[in-house]
């Protein structure tokens, strides 16, 4: 999900694509590399989705178009079949996965509290042809990833995980996928620098939902850094995300 700073009136609104979440100061420069490198190979089904999200009045919690592509060519790069994404909403990042995974990809496991947001999407995944490759499950992830827990085959089972929920539970899903994710697989934490506001002023004009989470944020970007297990890749695609390779 998106942080935006609120503004005032005269100022001029930052990159109006939709799923923006760009860091870069220049908005021309953002707007070059969607039009130069990502839209010309964004795939149609993407697209699709992209632009029927656009319509939803939750639309700034979708992937940015850019990372949905990153992360595309990094689950390529690393080989990944089996894997689990939390926090769908429409469907935008999980439909990238769905399609860089090899036709003998195992199921994404996908959780979300709201189903209503993932059958938004879900018509144009089918078209897309890999449903098959989703098991959608409606409901908090926790519970489910503690029952995951007890079950030793679950454990270093997955390649990869792609966390985009509530923030203020990130360390807790931290604490569970670290089992479940194998060694050499990678956990993908979004919005780990939520859209700026880790280094604003404390009387920064922030939205209050964006200080609220900005706590929660910040504490996981302490906790990632010192924890041994995993080797830390934070990088500003998007609203910022956090790779983490777990070594041990």
């Amino acid at each position: 999900m998106a942080a935006v700073n609120s503004s005032s009136d005269s100022q001029p609104a930052k990159h109006q694509e939709v799923g923006h979440k760009s860091l870069l100061q220049s908005d021309a420069l953002y707007q070059y590399i969607l039009e130069t490198s990502v839209y010309p190979r964004e795939p149609e089904p993407m697209k699709e989705l992209r632009e029927v999200t656009a319509k939803h009045p939750w639309n700034l919690m979708t992937t940015s178009a850019d990372e949905g592509q990153f992360l595309n060519m990094l689950l390529k790069l690393i080989n990944a079949k089996n894997t689990m994404e939390i926090g769908v909403y429409t469907g935008y990042s999980l439909l990238s996965t769905a399609l860089a995974l090899p036709d003998d990809g195992k199921v994404i496991l996908a959780l979300d509290i709201n189903r209503e947001n993932y059958e938004i999407g879900l018509p144009i995944i089918q078209k897309a042809g890999v449903a098959h490759k989703i098991d959608f499950r409606e409901g908090p992830a926790l519970p489910l990833l503690d029952e995951m827990i007890k079950d030793e085959k679950f454990h270093g089972s997955f390649d990869f995980i792609f966390v985009d929920a509530d923030k203020d539970n990130y360390l807790n899903y931290h604490k569970r996928l670290i089992d479940l994710v194998k060694i050499g697989g990678v956990i993908g934490y979004d919005n780990t620098l939520w859209n700026g506001s880790l280094v604003a002023p404390p009387d920064a004009p922030l939205r209050k939902y964006v200080r609220y989470y900005r706590d929660f944020v910040l504490e996981l970007n302490k906790a990632l850094a010192a924890d041994t297990r995993v080797e830390i890749c934070q990088l500003p695609v998007g609203d910022g995300i956090t790779l983490c390779r777990r070594v041990n």
